[in-house]
């Protein structure tokens, strides 16, 4: 089991940076995590929604309200395409998401 983390600060961090988010309905959102603010809500640019893991489509601007999230994880690129880190925080997110 993973160490408990303090959610903001690893936000924080990941601002700016591209990010993997993951809905408790199933989509999943790819993008660069613009801003996050006191709720957990948060703003993502250059976004792509996944559908059981197809591409749906690029949104652009998308706002996420914290409630519909069920983890979020730093993503890295490389030759344009998006490759998962070793930084996943599922466990954690999803209790202190729900």
């Amino acid at each position: 089991m993973s160490l408990p983390l303090n959610p903001k600060p690893f936000l924080s961090g990941l601002t700016g940076k591209p990010v993997m988010v993951k809905l408790k309905w199933g989509m999943e959102y790819k993008g660069y995590l613009v801003s996050v603010d006191g709720y957990v809500n948060m703003q993502l640019a250059n976004t792509e929604e996944y559908i059981d893991e197809v591409l749906s489509g690029h949104l652009g601007e998308v706002l996420i309200r914290c409630h519909n999230v069920l983890y979020i994880r730093g993503v890295e690129e490389e030759e344009g395409d998006w490759e998962m880190k070793e930084m996943s925080l599922w466990g954690n997110f999803f209790f202190f998401f729900s």
